[in-house]
């Protein structure tokens, strides 16, 4: 069985899509069908089935795309390790993960620390919500990952090493001209009349636990697709909002952070895959700290 051909069921699967998979593979339809096709009399099952809206895996389409992606990637990993070698120096791309506020936030400078101390290294970066960062570490695709324990959580991996960076208290952001904006700490009663906007469900339990404990609801009205665009309802006056404490002094100018009462507090870690990390990984995770500690003492 050819690599290429598990590469177009996988593709299928995860597109969901005959034509889309084709799209992306630069292939035609008829092509990716026959594919498709051929693997299935080769392995003498049924792999996917279609609907009305595309294509899914059968149960043994579902069992043999897990164990074909884990293939998959290790033959991507190989063929990485191989490009990666020159004149016997491994030169190896460092894969850095981080969600959005600290790709924002204490990523750049803990990398900035990490070139001024190693010399020349090639990395990258990759933004993502924590739980899917998570997964790519743990199957060797990024090296190290900067992620919150937001709702719903970090999962226990044997996998991946996970080190407590620290904690980053939760503040609101408001229009500038709120009348509560620039008047200190704030305790989220006084805001139980706002229209609150968010753009994660993990930022939105932590709001919805907050205002829990003091007894009131946050009516969570709008919703964005990202922070900025969170910050925009804000700046219009459409609605308040939760922000990274570790973010309030990056924000734009016609919104203010204002600290919460009790804020609602998030985890930071850095994780690690246990199984071939990179030779710079415990060295970033070690600036990581440093840059999260000196954020909070400054």
């Amino acid at each position: 069985m050819e690599l290429t051909v598990w590469r177009t069921f996988v593709t299928v699967c995860r597109l969901g899509s005959l034509s889309a998979a084709a799209a992306e593979l630069h292939h035609t339809q008829s092509a990716v069908s026959r594919q498709i096709a051929g693997l299935e009399r080769q392995l003498g099952v049924t792999l996917v089935e279609r609907h009305p809206r595309g294509v899914r895996p059968t149960p043994a389409g579902e069992v043999f795309r897990r164990h074909a992606k884990v293939t998959l990637d290790e033959a991507d990993r190989a063929v990485r390790a191989v490009r990666e070698v020159q004149d016997g120096v491994v030169d190896r791309l460092l894969a850095i993960g981080a969600t959005p506020s600290l790709a924002a936030g204490i990523v750049p400078e803990a990398v900035r620390n990490l070139l001024e101390r190693g010399g020349s290294h090639r990395w990258s970066l990759l933004p993502g919500l924590s739980a899917a960062l998570h997964h790519r570490v743990a199957d060797g695709d990024l090296d190290i990952a900067v992620v919150t324990d937001t709702p719903p959580g970090l999962p226990h991996d044997p996998r991946v090493d996970r080190r407590f960076l620290g904690l980053d208290a939760m503040a609101v952001v408001l229009p500038t001209g709120h009348p509560r904006a620039g008047r200190g700490p704030v305790h989220i009663r006084a805001l139980a009349g706002e229209t609150w906007a968010e753009d994660n469900d993990g930022s939105a339990a932590l709001l919805r636990r907050h205002a829990a404990r003091a007894g009131v609801d946050a009516r969570i009205d709008l919703a964005a697709a990202d922070l900025p665009g969170k910050l925009a309802l804000v700046a219009t006056g459409h609605a308040v909002a939760l922000v990274p404490g570790i973010l309030t002094g990056t924000l734009r100018t016609d919104v203010v952070p204002v600290p919460l009462v009790d804020p609602p507090t998030r985890g930071i870690y850095a994780i690690t895959p246990r199984r071939d990390p990179h030779p710079s990984a415990a060295l970033l995770r070690d600036l990581l700290a440093g840059a999260f500690g000196s954020l909070h003492t400054t």
